[in-house]
């Protein structure tokens, strides 16, 4: 019998259940093979037996061919390392390869994910409650198949009667926000002056979830996207604070930064320096809790913004030299049910 005809190669290895790593090192590529849902664990630590992790301990240049990277390559590559060693640095750094269902099954999770964390830091504005997880999924729904906007019912309320209620609660969402709105309000108002139309700044879009990126990041996008277009009327929640100063700075003076950048007179200016550091304290909590003082400390729990927690605790550490502190009771004051 011909030769040709025989298909029977005593050391062919048939890889299933496979899924690839790869890492590219300047024209190279190279793969490696291994069992599926084990590269994460592995990576996390969860896993740290690698004949758990690798199909074959070998590197290769095309795993699907049984084509297996020369010693050469891998010297140039990967100067001064084993081959042992390369494979788990490519297993450590490399690209994993997942197919559609894995692709899918990891899309679903992220998505699940995400909207947990949204639904978790937005609250109903005027109710505090929070909304349900299947609410803000069609509301993110709603904007990413819009390409990230919100047209309709709520929309076409912020030009009609209820566009100043509207605007009051994008108000209330976050002290940061509101202090940019400021700053675009007032550099509107010149421009109005000079007969120019004020640059109205692009609307943070959502567009839907990725695996790129982490859940937190992605979350954090989708709230700002929710808020901006308030396909349902969101905020974000409160944060509940424990702040603590010693009395014996507590009536230091301190600067209080105006609403515009250039005050209207010389006047204006002396006023935004007039204020103490308790006076600086409290305009950054919405709603105070309890107030009191404690032998040399004076003490307030209250409600304070998201968005003015960073401008809290950076003013807490500088001004007062770290002897004041602030300490998060609670990230997120939510209500829950009817």
């Amino acid at each position: 019998m011909p030769s040709a005809q025989i298909n029977q190669p005593s050391n062919q290895i048939r890889l299933t259940n496979v899924s690839l790593v790869r890492m590219k090192k300047g024209k190279k590529r190279y793969e490696i093979a291994c069992y599926k849902n084990t590269v994460t664990s592995f990576r996390a630590g969860h896993e740290s037996d690698l004949d758990s992790v690798l199909q074959i301990p070998n590197v290769f240049i095309n795993v699907s061919k049984g084509q297996v990277a020369p010693n050469d390559d891998l010297k140039k590559s990967f100067p001064g390392m084993s081959r042992d060693e390369i494979v788990v640095e490519i297993l450590k750094k490399g690209e994993i390869q997942v197919g559609e269902k894995e692709r899918g099954a990891e899309l679903e999770r992220m998505q699940r994910e995400v909207v947990e964390i949204v639904a978790g830091r937005l609250v109903d504005p005027k109710s505090k409650r929070v909304y349900t997880v299947g609410m803000i999924e069609k509301a993110l729904d709603q904007l990413s198949s819009q390409g990230g906007h919100a047209v309709g019912r709520q929309a076409a309320k912020g030009h009609g009667e209820g566009g100043a209620s509207d605007r009051s609660n994008s108000r209330e969402q976050s002290t940061a926000t509101t202090d940019s709105g400021a700053g675009i309000s007032s550099v509107g108002g010149e421009a109005g002056a000079d007969g120019e139309a004020p640059a109205e700044k692009a609307k943070p879009k959502w567009t839907g979830v990725t695996t790129n990126k982490s859940a937190k990041s992605q979350a954090l996008e989708a709230m700002k996207a929710l808020i901006a277009h308030q396909p349902i009327p969101v905020a974000r929640a409160r944060m509940r604070l424990r702040i603590t100063c010693p009395t014996s700075i507590l009536k230091q003076a301190v600067k209080i930064q105006p609403q515009s950048s250039k005050p209207a007179s010389e006047d204006a200016a002396e006023e935004a320096v007039k204020g103490t550091v308790k006076d600086k304290i409290l305009s950054f909590v919405e709603q105070v809790e309890s107030q009191d003082v404690l032998g040399e400390e004076w003490e307030v729990v209250g409600f304070v913004e998201p968005g003015s927690f960073k401008t809290l605790s950076e003013f807490v550490s500088t001004q007062t030299k770290g002897r004041a502190r602030a300490e998060v009771l609670d990230m997120a004051v939510t209500h829950e049910g009817d």
